[in-house]
C-alpha cells in the first residue's frame, strides 16, 4: 500500500490555533515587544532580542504536530525524533499522546498502514522514509524549506560529480538527512564540524598526505568508500542551517582558498563551489544578539533552550563573547524564576548559585534536575519556600495558633529584621496562598498547615483564600 503524505498541513490550522496559543502564547512577551523591547522594574531592566521565540519552519512544524492529533484522534501518532530542540515543545507533544521512535527503539520495525508518522523539521534520512513509505504509514512531512534548500544543492552537487563536504555536527538529525542526501543521488560526502577539521581537510587538499591518518580522523563522518585522494578533487560546501553563521563563511573561504592553491585561480570555478544555504531565522536571531549587545550595557545574559539545540548552543557562544551568559532549559528557567519571586536580588543570587552548582556537577548544563538539586541545597523545597519562609509559617503555627498576628510581633518572635519579612518573605507567601491578610493581622491558610505537615486547628478559624489564580502570576519572570 503506497504511503499518504501530507506535506501542506491538514486544514486544521483555525482548529488547532486556540491550543497552541494557550500553550506557547505569553503576555509579558507581548507586554515586553509593546514597549520597545525592553521591561523595567526598579533598578531591574530586562532586555528581550528583538528577534525572539519560534521562527516560520518551528512555528509550521509545531502547528503540523496539532494538526495531525487533531485529524486522527484514534490512531496511533508518532515522530521519529524530537519535533525540534525543545524540551518544553517535546513535552507537550507527549502529553498529547504523540510517541516518540526514539523512546520506542524496537517500535520503528513493527509499524504499518495503521501508524501515523510525524517526520520533525530537520527532515530524516533517505533510510527512514524509505522504510515507513514501504510500511504504508501516512506520513505528516514538516520538514523544513531552509532544510530542503540545503539538500537540493547536496543533490546538485553529486549529481555534478561533486564531493559535499558539510558543515555540521555529524549526531545532528539535520546533518545525518543531509548526508543521506548525497549518498542517494550517488555522491558522496565529508562532515567537518569546525574550524580545526577544516583546517585539516585543506592541508590535506593542498600537500596530500597520509591516506590512512586522515581516514581515522575523519572516521564515521564520511560517505561509505570515501578516498580523499579521489573525493577532495571537486567539493562544494553545504552546512547545516543552525551552525553559526560567521564559522560557516570562514570555513567556504578556506576550502575556497586551498583549493586555488592546488588547482589554480583559473580552475577553482570547476573544483570548489558553494550556495548561500545559512537559514535566514537562524542568521536574524544571531545579528539580533549581536545588535542587543552593542546597543545595550547587558550584564547578564540569559539564553533559554535546549541543550541539543544547535541555535541556542551558538546564541550562547556568541553572547559569552561579551558578557556573562548562562544558558538554560526553560523549565530550568521557570523553576529559578519562581524560586526568585520577582526579586532582582534573590534571583541573581540563586541563579549564581545554580550555575556553580551546575559546572561542578553537569559541566555548566543548567537542566531542571540540576536546578531543583542545587535549590534544595539551598534548603528551597518545591513550592520554592526557603527556611526563613518556613520558620515565618511556623511561628505564626505555633506561637500564635495560626494567626492572626502583627507583622512586627512576628518579627520579634523570630528576631528578624521587620524589612526583610515586608519585603522579602510576605509578598511571596501572599500571592502563593500560604498566608492571608486580615484587619487583624495575618494568618495562615489550610494550604500552609498542608505543606508544614501540621494539623490545622478548627477549620472555622483557618484563613481562607477567595482572590483570583491570575492575581498569582510573577511580574519579570512570566
Amino acid at each position: 500500500m503506497a504511503s499518504l503524505v501530507f506535506r501542506k498541513g491538514l486544514d486544521l490550522r483555525h482548529a488547532v490555533a486556540g491550543m497552541l496559543a494557550e500553550n506557547y502564547h505569553s503576555a509579558i512577551v507581548d507586554r515586553i515587544k509593546a514597549d520597545d523591547y525592553t521591561l523595567r522594574s526598579g533598578r531591574l531592566t530586562v532586555h528581550l532580542a528583538k528577534e525572539f521565540g519560534f521562527c516560520y519552519g518551528v512555528d509550521r512544524a509545531v502547528d503540523y504536530a496539532y494538526q495531525t492529533r487533531e485529524r486522527f484522534p484514534d490512531r496511533a501518532v508518532f515522530l521519529t525524533g524530537e519535533i525540534i530542540h525543545n524540551p518544553h515543545v517535546n513535552d507537550q507533544l507527549r502529553a498529547m499522546g504523540i510517541r516518540f521512535l526514539t523512546d520506542e527503539p524496537d517500535r520503528a520495525s513493527r509499524l504499518g498502514p495503521d501508524d501515523v508518522v510525524i517526520l520533525p523539521a530537520f527532515g530524516v534520512t533517505m533510510a527512514m522514509l524509505q522504510q515507513l513509505e514501504r510500511r504504508g504509514c501516512t506520513i505528516i512531512d514538516t520538514t523544513c524549506g531552509s532544510v530542503l534548500n540545503v539538500w537540493k544543492n547536496v543533490r546538485r552537487y553529486a549529481e555534478g560529480g561533486y564531493t559535499a563536504v558539510i558543515h555540521g555536527k555529524v549526531w545532528h538529525e539535520e546533518t545525518q538527512a543531509t548526508a543521506s542526501q548525497a549518498v542517494e543521488y550517488g555522491g558522496r560526502y565529508l562532515v567537518i564540524f569546525d574550524r580545526a577539521e577544516a583546517q585539516q581537510v585543506c592541508d590535506y587538499i593542498r600537500r596530500g598526505g597520509n591516506r590512512d591518518a586522515f581516514m581515522q580522523k575523519f572516521s564515521g563522518v564520511a560517505s561509505p568508500g570515501f578516498d580523499p585522494d579521489r573525493d577532495l578533487q571537486q567539493i562544494g560546501l553545504a552546512n547545516q542551517t543552525t551552525m553559526l553563521m560567521s564559522e560557516s563563511l570562514e570555513i567556504g573561504e578556506m576550502l575556497r582558498a586551498a583549493m586555488i592553491d592546488r588547482f589554480g585561480a583559473a580552475n577553482v570555478g570547476s573544483r570548489f563551489q558553494a550556495f548561500d544555504t545559512i537559514c535566514s531565522a537562524t542568521q536574524d536571531r544571531q545579528d539580533a544578539v549581536v545588535r542587543l549587545l552593542a546597543e545595550q550595557p547587558i550584564d547578564l545574559m540569559l539564553v533559554l533552550g535546549g541543550y541539543n539545540s544547535s541555535n541556542t548552543n551558538n546564541l550562547t557562544k556568541i553572547a559569552s563573547g561579551f558578557t556573562r551568559t548562562f544558558h538554560i532549559e526553560d523549565a530550568a528557567a521557570k523553576k529559578i524564576a519562581h524560586c526568585s519571586r520577582g526579586t532582582p536580588r534573590l534571583a541573581n543570587n540563586r541563579l549564581r548559585w545554580v550555575r556553580d552548582y551546575s559546572t561542578s556537577k553537569a559541566g555548566g548544563h543548567i537542566t531542571l534536575a540540576i536546578a531543583e538539586a542545587a535549590l534544595q541545597m539551598l534548603g528551597i523545597d518545591e513550592q520554592g519556600l526557603d527556611s526563613q519562609d518556613r520558620k515565618y509559617m511556623e511561628t505564626i503555627a505555633r506561637v500564635f495558633h495560626g494567626g492572626p498576628a502583627g507583622v512586627e510581633a512576628i518579627a520579634h518572635t523570630m528576631n528578624a529584621a521587620l524589612d526583610t519579612l515586608v519585603d522579602e518573605v510576605e509578598p511571596f507567601l501572599l500571592r502563593s496562598e500560604f498566608v492571608v491578610r486580615t484587619p487583624r493581622g495575618r494568618k495562615l491558610t489550610a494550604k500552609s498547615y498542608e505543606h508544614l505537615g501540621a494539623t490545622a486547628p478548627d477549620d472555622a478559624s483557618v484563613a481562607r483564600t477567595g482572590h483570583s489564580p491570575q492575581e498569582d502570576t510573577f511580574p519579570l519572570f512570566d
